[in-house]
């Protein structure tokens, strides 16, 4: 079967948890789409959205993360592996993946 024909697209909503990371941002970005490559996946569109606040705070000390929009193209079975692999992740908070159509 042709590879192309399987591949779907998808939209990787990404909450970073940076406290004790050093790295900027966009380091931070760069590795998650790092990430995405090694697993199979074609990054597209990189969206920073920026620092949030939580609104429910479980922590008093941490009140905001910055969330990460990421699509991607890949075959099915790759975003089942990438949630696997960036869930050891410490700056991974949260993510949830969505097919796009």
């Amino acid at each position: 079967m042709n590879q192309t024909l399987t591949n779907r697209h998808y939209n990787a909503s990404i909450i970073l948890d940076t406290r004790g990371v050093e790295d900027t941002i966009d380091t931070l970005i760069e590795q998650l789409k790092k990430a995405i490559e090694e697993v199979g996946g074609q990054v597209g569109d990189v969206n920073n959205l920026g620092r949030f606040d939580f609104i429910r705070v479980t922590d008093k000390k941490h009140l905001a993360d910055f969330y990460i929009n990421i699509t991607f193209k890949c075959s099915p079975d790759v975003p089942h592996q990438l949630q696997e692999n960036l869930r050891l992740e410490k700056m991974v908070k949260r993510i949830i993946i969505k097919t796009i159509k």
